[in-house]
C-alpha cells in the first residue's frame, strides 16, 4: 500500500482531519444517490464525479473501498416538512405511469450519464424500496429507545426529547430553539402537522392516504417509509455500525444527513459516520440553478447543445475536467467561457499523453520531475484538491512539450517516472478517458514533427525557414501558436 496520508475536511467538526479508517487498509463510503423522477441534471453530476475521484485515489493508494450509493425510489416527499405528494408517485399520476415504470426509466438515464461521464459502477446500489424491512426494523429500535412515537398511524422522531441529551443540528450549525421557531411558522403553512408533538419533528413511517399507490405494511399501519430513514438503514447495513466516509451535497446537510445522525444515535447510541464530505453548489453564469429561472440544465442537453444558454455541445469528458478544475467545497459555475476554456485544456492533456509516448530520454533532466510527482500526491492528499493536481500536469505538459520540441532534456528514470505519474493521475485518479471525438492519430504524429523542425530552424536563428513553415502550415488549415509551455497545433 502507498504510504500516504490524506487529510479530510470534516463537516461534523469543521476542520481538516487526518484520515484513519474503521478497519485499516479499508475504506467504507456511502454516498447519498438520487431520486429518480427526472433526467439527470448538472447538480447530480458535481458529487457523483467527485466521489468517484475520491474512490479512485483511494483503491490508487491500495485500499480496499465499498462504495454504497442508494437510489431513493420511495419516500421523499415534494416538502422538507413531511407533506406532499411523492415525487415519484406525482411523475407516476402525470405521465400515467405505474411508480416503478418511472424509477427504471429514470434509473437507466442516470446510469447512461454515469457510463459516459466515466463514473464507475459502484460497489452496491441499493433501492430503498427494497430495504422497508430494515427501515421498519430501525424505526422500532428508536420507539423502544424511547426517541420516536407512534400518531395515527405514522410514526415521528422526537426532536426536542432526542436535544435534551444530544446534539440534533450540530452537523448543519442550526441552533434547536430556532428550528423550532422556524419549524411553527412553516406548520400553519402545511397539513397534516397535528400530528407531530413538535413541528421540528421529522417522519419515520407515513401512512398512505387511501390514493397512495406505494404502501407496505408495517407494525403502524400500511404506508412507506419518511426519506431521511432510508439511507441510515441501507448504510448501516452495508458498511457497519460506524463506517468512514459520508458524502453527498451541502444541501443535504439539513435536513436529510442532520436527520440521519440523530436516527443512527437514536436507534444505536452512536454516531454513524467518522467524516463527513460535502461538495458546494452550482451556479448557472453566476446565478444559483433553478427551473423557474429558465438556467435549468439536463445532462443531455450539455452532451447536445441543445439548451438555449449553450452555445455548442460539450462533451462528458470536457464537463468531468471542468468540475475538477474547482476544489469540491468551492461553488462552481458554469459559463460557456469557462467550458470552452475546459476543452481546451482537456484536449490539451489528451495531445501531450500522446506526445509522452514518444518521447527519448537524454542524459539528465532539466525539470524537477520527482517535485512534481510530490506535489500532486501532496494536493491529493490535503483534501483532494484536484485544481491543484490539474495545474500540476498542465505543468507536466509543458514538460512533454518541451522535451519534444528540444529545449528540454529528461533522463531515463524521470521518463519513466513522468509516464506512470501522467498515466495514474489523468486516468486512473481523475478518470478522464480520450473520447472518440477527440482524434489526432497520425495528423497529431505528423505536427508534432514539423513543430520540431520548426524549433529547431527557430534554434538555429534561421527565422525565414521558421515563418515558411507557419505560413505553410496556415495554407493547408492549420495553426501553430507559440505559448509559455511549448508549441501548439489546431486545425482551423
Amino acid at each position: 500500500m502507498n504510504t500516504q496520508t490524506i487529510y479530510i475536511t470534516n463537516s461534523f467538526s469543521r476542520q481538516k482531519e487526518k484520515f484513519e479508517p474503521v478497519t485499516p487498509g479499508r475504506v467504507g463510503l456511502y454516498v447519498c444517490g438520487p431520486t429518480v423522477y427526472g433526467p439527470p441534471h448538472l447538480g447530480h453530476a458535481r458529487p457523483y464525479v467527485f466521489f468517484d475521484v475520491v474512490s479512485r485515489y483511494f483503491e490508487h493508494l491500495g485500499y480496499k473501498v465499498r462504495y454504497v450509493r442508494n437510489i431513493t425510489d420511495v419516500g421523499h416527499l415534494e416538502s422538507d416538512g413531511d407533506e406532499g405528494e411523492d415525487k415519484i408517485a406525482k411523475k407516476a399520476r402525470l405521465e400515467q405511469l405505474e411508480p416503478m415504470e418511472v424509477v427504471e426509466l429514470y434509473v437507466e438515464k442516470f446510469h447512461e450519464a454515469f457510463r459516459a461521464l466515466n463514473i464507475r459502477h459502484v460497489s452496491i446500489e441499493p433501492r430503498a424500496s427494497g430495504h422497508i424491512i430494515e427501515q421498519i426494523e430501525m424505526i422500532q429500535k428508536i420507539i423502544d429507545n424511547g426517541y420516536a412515537y407512534e400518531s395515527n398511524g405514522s410514526v415521528y422522531f422526537d426532536v426536542i426529547k432526542y436535544s435534551k441529551t444530544n446534539d440534533y443540528g450540530k452537523l448543519s450549525g442550526r441552533i434547536i430553539e430556532d428550528l423550532i421557531a422556524g419549524a411553527g411558522n412553516e406548520r400553519r403553512e402545511l397539513e397534516g402537522q397535528e400530528e407531530k408533538h413538535n413541528p421540528a419533528d421529522f417522519a419515520l413511517w407515513k401512512k398512505a392516504a387511501p390514493e397512495h399507490i406505494m404502501r407496505w405494511n408495517s407494525p403502524w399501519s400500511a404506508g412507506f417509509p419518511g426519506w431521511h430513514i432510508e439511507c441510515s438503514a441501507m448504510s448501516r447495513k452495508y458498511l457497519g455500525e460506524t463506517f468512514d466516509i459520508h458524502g453527498g451535497g451541502m444541501d443535504l446537510l439539513f435536513p436529510h444527513h442532520e436527520s440521519e445522525i440523530a436516527q443512527s444515535k437514536g436507534s444505536g447510541g452512536h454516531a454513524p459516520v467518522k467524516y463527513w464530505m460535502h461538495n458546494n453548489m452550482i451556479t448557472i453564469n453566476g446565478k444559483k440553478m433553478g427551473k423557474s429561472l429558465g438556467n435549468f440544465i439536463n445532462l443531455e442537453e450539455l452532451f447536445t447543445g441543445n439548451h438555449k444558454l449553450l452555445e455548442q455541445a460539450y462533451s462528458p469528458m470536457t464537463i468531468r475536467f471542468f468540475m475538477l478544475q474547482a476544489h469540491y467545497r468551492s461553488t462552481l459555475d458554469f459559463s460557456n467561457e469557462g467550458l470552452k476554456a475546459a476543452e481546451k485544456g482537456f484536449n490539451k492533456l489528451m495531445a501531450a499523453n500522446e506526445t509522452l509516448e514518444k518521447l527519448k530520454a537524454g542524459s539528465s533532466s532539466t525539470s524537477d520531475i520527482p517535485k512534481l510527482v510530490k506535489d500532486c500526491y501532496d494536493a491529493m492528499n490535503d483534501d483532494f484538491n484536484t485544481a491543484i493536481v490539474i495545474a500540476g500536469l498542465f505543468e507536466a505538459v509543458r514538460i512533454i512539450n518541451s522535451v519534444n520540441a528540444g529545449t528540454e532534456t529528461i533522463s531515463v528514470a524521470d521518463l519513466e517516472s513522468l509516464k506512470k505519474f501522467f498515466h495514474d493521475f489523468v486516468f486512473n485518479v481523475l478518470g478522464l478517458e480520450e473520447e472518440t471525438s477527440v482524434t489526432h492519430d497520425d495528423t497529431d504524429g505528423l505536427m508534432q514533427f514539423i513543430i520540431k523542425l520548426r524549433s529547431e530552424a527557430k534554434s538555429r536563428k534561421d527565422f525565414t525557414t521558421s515563418d515558411e513553415i507557419r505560413d505553410e502550415l496556415g495554407k493547408l488549415g492549420f495553426t501553430i501558436k507559440d505559448t509559455k509551455d511549448g508549441a501548439v497545433w489546431e486545425k482551423n
